[in-house]
């Protein structure tokens, strides 16, 4: 005696009716053996498609034992029973139930890629099948363009695609004209002929008379089943196809198919997908553009203060600024400058000394803020010549009477632009000599702003104008690759043995930029945190599409399920549809931003936004998670759907 490829022993299935209880099928037992070709029929209502649903392993009994070539099904879990649809059950819907954005070969290929079969071989196997069934010419075409009976046929095929060895056809002319009607019955007989177990859910009873064995059902319970005589078939002549394997390159088979399948979908709708990225579009063009902006307001600062030395440092009289005593103080001399110029880790080292004097020219006559500095001073200060020359050591050491003015001072005593260098002015009574005129450092740092400054040699201002030997500040410059923590310590204990105590203090620049530095960061995350949530916003309103995708697909999920897909297909679905929607709106985030940054240049010349490679990692990195988090909800909601619910919805 054959043993029975399907068997079912005292099945019930009921579901909640209010308070009561509906009893769909009620004591059922049947077993089908391989090979035959057996309809099921009886009226609407009767309960046929209940039992080819649980037949198929879409549903589960009530109650009873459902066993499957030998295996009882309620032992198995969800992943389990997909495998055993995938593998050994072909569908054959009376709607056809074909996804109207896949062509008809990837229709037909869906199977096979839930059970890792390989790209070129599913392919070849898919066209092969659709040649087959006389669709050789519309591998590419839609649903949409194909008849109802050519519809069927893909449907068909796809049934036939892992190899079919039990074809459920629920209805399969019911949607169909006469001519077609038979056109599908002639092929279910051609499968029935070639081994394939054929179950045919029917109610039109010459439907039912191409079948060998006649199962009728009233009321959830079978009233009759006879058989015909016909040939027996040679049993297990069906080998299905494409078993799971698993391997990496399955993997990222499976992943390709998957982001391939993602594509279509949001492709079929433009624009609720450009809607659902919008709001991560607007938020990585904000985090990306904030970030940029900091770094080149950032760059901008620290470069105004590198073009006086962010390796410079200032030394005061007193202990602090605001030091009352400090005025009264005579601690920084001429042989602090020669024993800081001794040090080998200093570069230069400039005095200053400064006072207010009256300027005049011929008949204008303008009051000045007036320095006597070192040869190094223009360039610890970042000061460029506009005109002339600054002067050097031999004019320091000679007490040259020579004067260097700013822009603002040539302006005023040369107002109709005359050339100032060679022209005599009275500093005070002493006559000096105009030998340059210092560019306007816009900067701010090292002598810019709007009042008037001019610049003497420090010898020349102790002995002919100041009377003073003592400086007001020591401006020194450490050498590049130096610590300027470390010369600090130095500098410090150098001048306490010299001084005998310590009767200064030392401003270092390098603790400006780093506070600044500090200061930027701060802003620049706080800046970023506030334009991240946009993106969460954004990422809101990608799980709501989402969530409406879901249940505007609920059909589509329920024949990937029938097809054979797991739940964790149909999630990584839904999220590589939520990740590519994100990764794209990263994209189109990140080249507005740059857009953003071109304009910016081009009407700001002198300031721009700093992009970095990092800024679009993160980028790229904060919508990959975003997709992921705000994807899961609507991923875990659509795999978890009950695969009879979602082929019932449309």
């Amino acid at each position: 005696m054959r043993k029975p490829l399907l068997k079912l022993a005292n099945i019930v299935r009921s579901f909640p009716a209010g308070d009561d209880v509906a009893v769909v099928l009620d004591q059922v037992n049947l077993c089908i053996h391989a090979g035959e070709m057996v309809a099921i029929v009886g009226a609407s209502g009767s309960g046929k498609s209940t039992l080819m649903n649980i037949l198929g392993c879409l549903d589960k009994p009530t109650s009873g034992t459902y066993l499957v070539n030998g295996r009882d099904v309620s032992d198995l879990d969800s992943d389990e029973l997909a495998g055993l649809r995938r593998d050994r059950f072909g569908f054959i819907f009376q709607r056809y139930h074909l996804l109207p954005h896949l062509s008809a070969q990837g229709n037909v290929e869906m199977p096979a890629v839930y059970s890792g079969l390989a790209k070129d071989a599913r392919q070849d196997r898919a066209k092969a099948l659709l040649s087959r069934l006389g669709l050789s010419d519309k591998f590419e075409h839609r649903p949409s363009q194909l008849s109802g009976g050519q519809q069927q046929r893909v449907s068909i095929a796809r049934a036939l695609m892992n190899g079919g060895e039990v074809i459920l056809a629920d209805e399969p002319t019911g949607a169909l004209d006469s001519h077609s009607g038979e056109e599908v019955m002639n092929i279910l007989r051609e499968l029935h002929a070639q081994g394939h177990t054929v179950i045919i859910v029917t109610h039109d009873h010459k439907v039912a008379d191409c079948a060998e064995r006649i199962v009728e059902i009233s009321d959830g319970r079978i009233i009759s089943d006879r058989s015909k005589p016909v040939e027996v078939l040679v049993e297990g002549k069906v080998a299905p196809h494409g078993r799971e394997v698993k391997s990496l390159r399955v993997i990222f088979d499976r992943f390709g198919a998957a982001l391939n399948m993602a594509w279509r979908a949001m492709s079929a709708n433009r624009m609720r997908t450009l809607l659902t990225m919008l709001g991560v579009v607007i938020g990585i063009t904000s985090v990306v553009s904030i970030v940029a902006i900091g770094e080149g307001a950032k760059r901008k600062i620290l470069q105004n203060i590198g073009e006086i030395g962010s390796n410079t440092m200032n030394i005061y009289p007193g202990k602090d600024w605001g030091d009352d005593k400090a005025g009264g103080l005579r601690s920084l001399l001429p042989g602090d400058i020669t024993a800081l110029q001794e040090m080998p880790f200093i570069d230069s080292v400039t005095p200053s000394t400064s006072s207010s004097f009256r300027l005049r020219h011929h008949a204008l006559d303008v009051s000045s803020n007036v320095s006597g500095v070192g040869e190094f001073y223009f360039r610890v200060s970042g000061l460029k010549p506009a005109l002339g020359r600054f002067f050097n050591s031999e004019d320091v050491a000679r007490q040259a009477q020579l004067v260097v003015l700013d822009h603002n001072t040539q302006r005023k005593l040369f107002p109709n632009g005359s050339n100032p260098l060679g022209q005599v002015i009275l500093v005070g009574n002493l006559p000096a000599t105009v030998i340059g005129v210092a560019a306007e450092n816009k900067s701010g740092f090292g002598g810019g702003g709007q009042s008037l400054q001019v610049w003497l040699p420090f010898t020349t201002t102790a002995n002919r104008l100041f009377g003073q030997q003592y400086f007001n500040n020591i401006t020194v410059r450490v050498k590049d690759g130096q610590s300027s923590a470390a010369a600090e310590q130095s500098i410090e204990k150098l001048l306490t043995l010299r001084h005998g105590s310590k009767d200064f203090f030392i401003y270092n620049m390098d603790s400006i930029v780093k506070k600044i530095e500090q200061t930027s960061q701060m802003l620049a995350l706080l800046l970023s945190m506030i334009a991240l949530i946009s993106l969460v916003v954004g990422g809101i309103g990608v799980m709501n599409i989402m969530l409406v995708s879901v249940t505007e697909r609920t059909r589509e999920i329920g024949i990937r399920m029938a097809v054979g897909a797991r739940q964790s297909d149909v999630m990584q679905q839904f999220l590589t549809e939520s990740v590519l929607v994100c990764l794209i709106g990263g994209v189109i985030g990140v080249l507005l931003s740059l857009g953003i940054g071109a304009l910016v240049q081009f009407f700001v010349p002198d300031w721009k936004m700093i992009f970095s490679l990092g800024s679009f990692i993160a980028a790229f990195i904060c919508s990959t998670l975003i997709g992921v988090f705000f994807g899961f909800l609507p991923a875990r909601n659509a795999a978890r759907l009950d695969p009879i619910e979602a082929l019932a919805r449309e």
